[in-house]
């Protein structure tokens, strides 16, 4: 029996970004079909079967969507075949629990030609830090000035 991992995704007119958040996965099939159909499946550490189809609101082109598998999770870029903003990721007005916009890439459609100097425009970029594994959680490390006076 599998159970489904959690997503996040955002949209940019030319595509769709999805995060699945499954850290040390195994044996993962991630496939795209024409119709807007992404499934994804993988093993968790200890074994575990995590799998999801989702019927995506429009149609993709396969050959533009790109992979890249980190430590703590699988970031997916699909290419949307026609340019433009989706209403809704899901054909679907009901999105399932384990699905959630992903904040951090996430781009309104009048904000996307004044973010073009952001690095979601190349998708090599645009994950270059997502799987950094820092213990400070991204915070800025200020030393203890009354230690450093004394």
């Amino acid at each position: 029996m599998s159970r489904p991992p959690e997503v996040l995704w955002a949209q940019r007119s030319d595509k769709i970004y999805l995060t699945v958040a499954l850290p040390d996965a195994k044996d993962i099939l991630v496939k795209c079909e024409p119709e807007g159909l992404f499934k994804f499946s993988a093993s968790g550490p200890q074994g575990e079967n995590y799998e999801c189809t989702l019927e995506l609101f429009g149609a993709i082109v396969p050959e533009g969507c790109k992979t890249k598998t980190g430590w703590r999770n699988i970031l997916c870029s699909i290419q949307k075949e026609q340019k433009g903003w989706w209403k809704r990721l899901l054909k679907s007005e009901r999105s399932p629990p384990y699905l959630k916009v992903d904040w951090n890439k996430w781009c309104d459609e009048d904000e996307e030609e004044s973010d073009s100097d952001l690095a979601y425009d190349d998708d090599t970029a645009a994950y270059n830090d997502e799987d950094s594994s820092d213990d400070d959680g991204g915070l800025l490390y200020l030393p203890d000035l009354e230690k450093a006076r004394g």
